[in-house]
């Protein structure tokens, strides 16, 4: 026993000596592993870089990628819950991955990776074993401060402010009330607080727009999303609770320029003659949606004989009518007595009648009397409901302290907002 004790010690001690030597370790270097986001190695590969086709299904464009009809069939099972086949959008862009042995060899699809979207990928596995996954690329949210000056445009003025240009849609929904977009001038100043969502450096969305404050033309307009503790449906409004919400949008249509303003002596620029325009021109592409700019009912909807070409008219409450000429087509569903509401769709720009370009012709009045559209202050709707605005002023104040003090940076995420 005791022989064989000795004889694992002694074992045991020369094993020591092997892999320790001058009481010095040696340290064998570990390969760091290489991330593959995609699920294969990409440097790998040869790449083809394409779009999905009109009308092409995924079996055809695989297909035509070097698939067999079979296999192409096969991969399309694969799919079952991971992606479904009929969402393959054309104009939508793919990456094609071929191995490539060598000149004498053709090369073989080994993966196509599609574009989803700015954040999901689709994988497929062309050889061997089909398969198919999805890659969500990273994404960060967020809480953003921007203050942006009119200097040239408010489109340029974003960008300069390094503001993403989405967040003039963002601002042109919650002001449609009670700012002109076509308007603006130079000083007019928008600040902002909102979350964002990011990925790879490059902006995906405005999520949220939380606080705006908008000085322009000596006033100033603020907005507050504000949701009620009790539960109730979040909204934007103004300073002590004041609606945004007017009877009448500022404008029937988006992101276009003024062409021609309300004036009682014009020269008609197809006919030479100078003789009044109670209307305000927007200029826009064949075919941008014309929205009605409150509700009413719409009493006429068809052909003008005296250059308005296609045309709409509203009558709305309090004797006021609106007016929409030179549309491309009518929105469908639209004829005489049909009841509209704010902001629904009633046609597309166009050139129709006396027109030397595509653009809207459009005009108001009330109790007959023509009303320059830039300038009509209609009704506001009601204000906040009075039972939660010692809640609302208490949230308004603390984010109007927090603009007080901000410079173009991301606001820490510990400071106040309501989701």
């Amino acid at each position: 026993m005791k022989k064989t004790f000795l004889f694992v010690l002694c074992t045991l001690t020369m094993l020591s000596a092997t892999f320790s030597c001058d009481n010095k370790t040696e340290t064998v270097p570990v390969e760091e592993e290489k991330f593959l986001p995609l699920g294969f190695d990409e440097d790998e590969y040869k790449v083809v870089e394409d779009k999905v086709r009109n009308g092409e299904a995924l079996t055809k464009m695989m297909s035509r990628l070097g698939m067999s009809s079979l296999d192409a069939n096969r991969l399309a099972l694969c799919c079952d819950s991971v992606f479904e086949v009929r969402t393959l959008r054309a104009g939508n862009p793919f990456k094609a991955y071929y191995s490539c042995i060598n000149d004498t060899v053709p090369d073989e699809l080994q993966y196509v990776v599609y574009e989803q979207n700015r954040i999901r990928r689709t994988i497929f596995k062309c050889r061997d074993s089909l398969a198919v996954w999805n890659y969500d690329r990273p994404v960060t949210h967020e809480r953003k401060f921007s203050d942006v000056t009119i200097t040239s445009s408010l489109w340029n003025d974003m960008i300069a402010a390094e503001a993403s240009p989405a967040l003039i849609v963002e601002l042109a929904d919650i002001y449609q009330w009670s700012v002109n977009f076509f308007t603006l001038q130079q000083g007019d100043r928008f600040r902002v607080i909102y979350n964002q969502t990011v990925c790879e450096d490059e902006i995906i969305s405005i999520d949220t727009v939380f606080f705006s404050l908008f000085d322009g033309g000596g006033k100033q307009v603020s907005a507050l999303r504000f949701q009620p503790s009790d539960g109730n449906k979040a909204a934007y409004w103004g300073k002590d609770g004041e609606s945004l919400k007017r009877m009448f949008l500022k404008a029937p249509l988006k992101y276009n320029r003024i062409s021609s303003r309300f004036s009682y002596h014009r020269k008609h620029p197809v006919t030479g003659k100078v003789k009044a325009h109670t209307a305000v021109d927007y200029a826009a592409p064949k075919g941008t949606p014309v929205h009605a700019i409150g509700d009413g009912t719409v009493t006429l909807c068809g052909w003008d004989g005296t250059g308005g070409g296609n045309r709409i008219k509203i009558k709305h409450m309090q004797g006021y009518e609106s007016c929409y000429m030179h549309l491309s087509k009518f929105a469908k569903g639209m004829k005489v007595g049909k009841r509209v509401s704010q902001g629904e769709l009633i046609g597309y720009v166009g050139a129709t009648g006396t027109a030397t370009g595509p653009h809207l012709d459009f005009r108001i009045w009330q109790n007959k009397k023509p009303i320059d559209p830039l300038s009509l202050n209609s009704p506001a709707s009601e204000p906040l409901d009075r039972k939660y605005l010692e809640e609302f002023n208490a949230i308004y104040g603390t984010f109007v302290a927090e603009m007080d003090s901000l410079e173009n940076h991301v606001i820490p995420s510990s400071s106040s907002d309501q989701d």
